[in-house]
């Protein structure tokens, strides 16, 4: 019994608000009030009413709320209620952040992060099973190719649950930046097609206007052996390399190349011999782009760590042996430029497939959106996993249906105008998927494996290691709040059931390739968890945000190439102009690397989110201390970067997104 001070926060986008009225109750140990209907919310306010409930509630458990529709029904998106009580100093906070709709009753717990052995006598059960149930039917999941891990069921926004649709800003960004592309697109491209490159200078002529200071430099010095090294160590797609154990089976040395194998055996034994093994794409059928057949090759680089740091090619073979032919040619730095240069535009035409579809799409989009379905069809908001992970799926859903709907679609930009569209897209993510490691996932293990560990010129390795520690620390601070034995883990039926959702439905069977069925103690929970947040931040920044650097300039990452690879080294510029891109082609990879290589307006860096599902000091002052670590590690990087030659920002916190958003 007494009076009761209720605050009501509305999300601030334009059509957050609504034009119904609320109806709350507040549910407590000992009973439930009926706090009547409330004025309708609008947008971007706080709303404060006193209430005299004449109940004694006892601690309050639950807000319950409800839109009550009227002639127009419009959808409310609440971020959090608060409620004050007779007699307390504190506000009891019960966190939402989504969109109401329809006339049902939601329950918002209160903000305490709990585990079902959290709750002895059972006093929020029914309430988060009825939620993991109510779930179930809005996240299911969908099926988009044979052999490819699940995405969320739907082909379009519309399909998706309103909870992850884009927000209005948002929305009209991506519309109205996409829209103003394309009309560039429209009336430049038009004009290419009557219009045959002569030299390579003549890329120019599509070289962004908005080029970042590093585009720059790669127009200066792509063709320097120096910078096509340092990319497997520090570019768009760093996580290719590995250092050599043996000499690798395919690489087949013809009589008169004793000094090439004395010089790679010598490297080798003095552990600075590394491959770049693009065996992934071998068979792969290549596109057809009005009429004209493309090419694609599988090629294999080796290539000596200097005790400067920098990275250097040895020789590159473009195709694996056949059976029944010649070994395949193999070309040197020693070679006449032109065929040594063309040679290594082949390298990274073949790097841009498997950045984009094997480490960009599959590994920084579609594994996150994963984690995020899975994560909604298990776990109820109470829940301590759920908390920690929530803020890292933002916009993930929506902008993988985009992609699927308009990048890697029938008709979509790579069958347009990438080498692998029509179908090869979809063999090398079938044959990534397959090659999913859990280890692959997690730095401290992949850069191990990859013998990457004591690579001093890899920063993306230091990055990595640096990020995931601190991520770990945070995922540690907070799992022991809440698990205090391995015991607490291993009884948790709801964490199970996610775990299992995550490997065994929404990764297909991943549990031979090393991801966990179930989790047996506090150390393998957290190495899990921090696995979950860095593929949906770090992974992805890793391999997102150096498009705009390395492919504005086309020559050094064609998105096709338009004639067979050299069979000889009597090669002409012509020929390499020949083999690149069109003027056309490499307009539209320019406009599309532009569109989503530029910087989000709405962006929200690591660990910067403001919503707080949690309640309590002690997960606050393990999330402070994530920020303070993430600012820490931004300064550093800083410090560093301004006595770099090639500066290196990737995994800068304040640029790492918080989600997959783009």
């Amino acid at each position: 019994m007494g009076k009761y001070t209720i605050r009501v926060a509305t999300g601030s986008s334009l059509w957050a608000g609504s034009a119904n009225w609320v109806q709350l109750w507040l549910v407590g140990e000992h009973g439930e009030a009926d706090l009547g209907k409330l004025p309708p919310p609008l947008p971007g306010r706080n709303t404060k009413w006193e209430i005299d409930v004449p109940l004694h509630l006892g601690r309050l458990l639950l807000v319950k709320l409800r839109k009550r529709k009227l002639l127009l029904d419009s959808d409310w998106f609440c971020k959090w209620i608060t409620v004050q009580g007779p007699g307390t100093q504190d506000e009891a906070l019960f966190p939402c952040y989504r969109w109401v709709q329809d006339d049902g009753i939601i329950c918002l717990p209160e903000g305490t992060a709990r585990t079902v052995s959290d709750d002895p006598q059972n006093l929020f059960k029914r309430q988060r099973e009825q939620e993991v149930e109510d779930r179930k039917k809005v996240y299911r999941w969908g099926s988009w190719k044979a052999g490819l891990i699940l995405p969320i069921a739907g082909s379009t926004r519309e399909d998706l649950p309103r909870d992850e649709r884009f927000l209005e800003n948002k929305n009209l960004d991506f519309t109205f930046s996409l829209a103003k592309e394309l009309k560039d697109l429209a009336i430049k491209g038009t004009l290419d097609f009557a219009t045959c490159v002569k030299s390579l200078e003549d890329f120019k002529k599509v070289f962004p206007s908005g080029k970042t200071p590093l585009a720059v430099r790669v127009s200066d010095c792509w063709k320097d052996d120096a910078l096509f090294g340092y990319q497997f160590l520090n570019g768009a797609n760093p996580v290719l390399l590995r250092r050599s154990k043996s000499l690798p089976a395919r690489l087949l040395l013809p009589p008169g190349m004793e000094d090439l194998h004395t010089q790679l055996e010598k490297e080798l034994q003095a552990g600075s011999l590394f491959e770049a093994d693009f065996s992934l794409l071998d068979g792969v059928k290549p596109n057809v782009i009005i009429f004209k057949q493309q090419y694609v090759t599988a090629p294999l680089v080796m290539l000596k760590l200097q005790p400067d740091g920098r990275l250097l090619p040895m020789v590159i073979q473009l195709q694996p042996p056949q059976q029944g032919h010649p070994p395949p040619l193999l070309f040197l730095p020693s070679d006449p430029p032109m065929a040594w240069l063309l040679a290594k535009i082949w390298v990274r035409s073949s790097d841009f497939q498997l950045h984009q579809l094997q480490s960009h799409l599959l590994r920084g989009h579609l594994v996150a959106e994963v984690i995020s379905v899975a994560t909604m069809r298990s776990l109820p908001s109470l829940h301590p996993i759920y908390k920690l992970l929530i803020p890292h799926f933002h916009y993930t859903m929506e902008i993988n249906t985009l992609a699927r709907s308009n990048l890697v679609s029938e008709f979509g930009i790579f069958d347009l105008v990438v080498s692998t569209g029509r179908g090869g897209h979809v063999e090398i993510l079938q044959r990534a998927t397959a090659c999913l490691t859990y280890r692959s996932f997690c730095p401290p293990d992949d850069l191990a494996d990859r013998g990457l560990l004591d690579v001093k010129s890899s920063l993306y390795g230091q990055d990595a290691l640096r990020l995931w520690g601190i991520i770990s620390r945070y995922v540690n601070g907070m799992v022991g709040l809440f698990y205090k034995s391995d015991e607490a883990v291993k009884h948790d039926p709801e964490l199970q059931a996610w775990c299992r959702e995550v490997t065994e439905v929404g990764l297909q069977g991943a549990q031979d390739r090393g991801f966990p069925l179930c989790l047996e103690s506090q150390a393998q929970l957290c190495h899990f968890v921090t696995m979950c947040i860095f593929a949906c931040t770090g992974q992805h920044a890793s391999t997102h945000l150096g498009q705009l650097d390395w492919y504005s300039w086309v020559p050094n990452g064609p998105c096709t190439m338009r004639k067979p690879p050299p069979t000889c080294k009597d090669v002409t510029e012509q020929d390499i102009v020949d083999s690149l891109p069109s003027l056309q082609q490499a307009r539209m990879q320019k406009t599309f690397i532009n569109f989503l290589g530029r910087q989000q307006p709405a962006m929200v860096s690591l660990g910067q989110h403001t919503e707080e599902y949690f309640s309590g000091l002690g997960p606050q002052a393990v999330l402070k201390q994530f920020r303070e670590e993430l600012t820490a590690m931004d300064k550093d990087i800083e410090v560093r970067n301004a006595h770099l030659d090639l500066p290196y920002e990737y995994l800068q916190p304040s640029k790492v997104e918080n989600s997959v958003t783009i």
